[in-house]
C-alpha cells in the first residue's frame, strides 16, 4: 500500500513536540519527509495549482482552533502593539514593487474582502476547520505595483526564532491564488494572539507551517538566495522541511 502525504504526516506526529520544536535527529527528518521529492514532482506535474481548496459550511467548523507554532511573540515591541490593540501596527509591503505600502488594519479592511471556511492541516498531524476573512494577497500586491522581476513573496514576522524574525515564502502561483489571503479575522472576530494577531497569511493549498503568523512585512523578491540560508523559510532552512508544502 502506498501511503499518502497526510498518512505520513500523521504517522510522524509522534516524533514532534510541536511545530516550534526543531528536530535534531537526521532519522526523524528522513521519516517525516519520506517520499517528498516524488510527491512534489508528481503534484507540480499533475495537479492544477489554481484549483480551490475544499470549503466548508459554518456548521462544520471545529469547536476550537488550536495554535500552531508560536503562541505569543513575547517581545517588548509586540507587547506594545498588543497593548494599543494594534492601532499602531503597520504591514510593510515592499521589495520589487513600484509603490511601497504601509497598511493598518483599517487599510486591510478597506480592500475587497474574501471570507472562506477552510481546513488547516498541520505538520503535527492535526487538522481544524475555521472561518477566515481578509483581503486577497494578490489584490494587495497589485496595489503596490509588483515589478516584472519578482518571482517570490517573502513574509517576515514579529515572532523570533534564535533571536531573528520568523520568515516564510511562496511563489507567485500561490501568491495570486484566490484563497491566499491576509487574514485579520478568525470565526468573525479579530485574530487572537495565539492564532497570529493582528494578521496572518492563509495559503490554503499548503500545510500549516507555510501560513506565517504575526505578519510585519511582505516583500517581493527575484530570488530566495538571500533569504535566510536560501531555502525560503525558517523550517526549510533549519529542519529540512519541504519548501513546497502543497496538499
Amino acid at each position: 500500500m502506498i501511503l499518502g502525504r497526510r498518512s505520513l504526516i500523521a504517522g510522524s506526529a509522534a516524533l514532534l513536540a510541536g511545530c516550534d520544536t526543531v528536530i535534531q535527529q537526521p532519522a526523524a527528518r528522513r521519516i517525516l519527509f519520506l517520499g517528498e521529492d516524488m510527491h512534489r514532482g508528481l503534484q507540480r506535474a499533475l495537479v492544477n495549482r489554481n484549483a480551490l481548496a475544499p470549503e466548508f459550511t459554518g456548521a462544520e467548523r471545529s469547536p476550537f482552533f488550536r495554535p500552531n507554532g508560536t503562541r505569543d511573540p513575547g517581545t517588548s515591541e509586540y507587547a506594545a502593539l498588543q497593548a494599543g490593540k494594534f492601532a499602531d501596527w503597520r504591514l510593510q509591503v515592499g521589495g520589487l514593487v513600484a509603490q511601497p505600502l504601509s497598511l493598518s488594519l483599517s487599510d486591510l479592511g478597506a480592500f475587497p474582502q474574501r471570507v472562506q471556511i477552510t481546513r488547516h492541516d498541520c505538520v503535527e498531524g492535526w487538522s481544524a476547520i475555521a472561518k477566515w476573512q481578509g483581503p486577497k494577497l494578490g489584490d494587495v500586491l497589485k496595489a503596490a505595483g509588483m515589478r516584472d522581476a519578482a518571482r517570490y513573496i517573502v513574509f517576515t514576522c514579529a515572532d523570533l526564532y534564535g533571536g531573528a524574525p520568523y520568515y516564510e515564502s511562496i511563489d507567485l502561483v500561490d501568491a495570486f491564488h484566490p484563497q491566499t489571503i491576509l487574514a485579520w479575522a478568525l470565526n468573525d472576530r479579530f485574530l487572537p494572539v495565539m492564532n497570529g494577531a493582528p494578521c496572518r497569511l492563509r495559503v490554503e493549498r499548503q500545510l500549516g507551517y507555510k501560513h506565517a503568523k504575526y505578519l510585519m512585512r511582505v516583500e517581493a523578491v527575484a530570488s530566495l538566495d538571500g533569504i535566510g540560508k536560501g531555502k525560503g523559510g525558517y523550517w526549510e532552512d533549519n529542519v529540512d522541511y519541504d519548501w513546497y508544502a502543497g496538499i
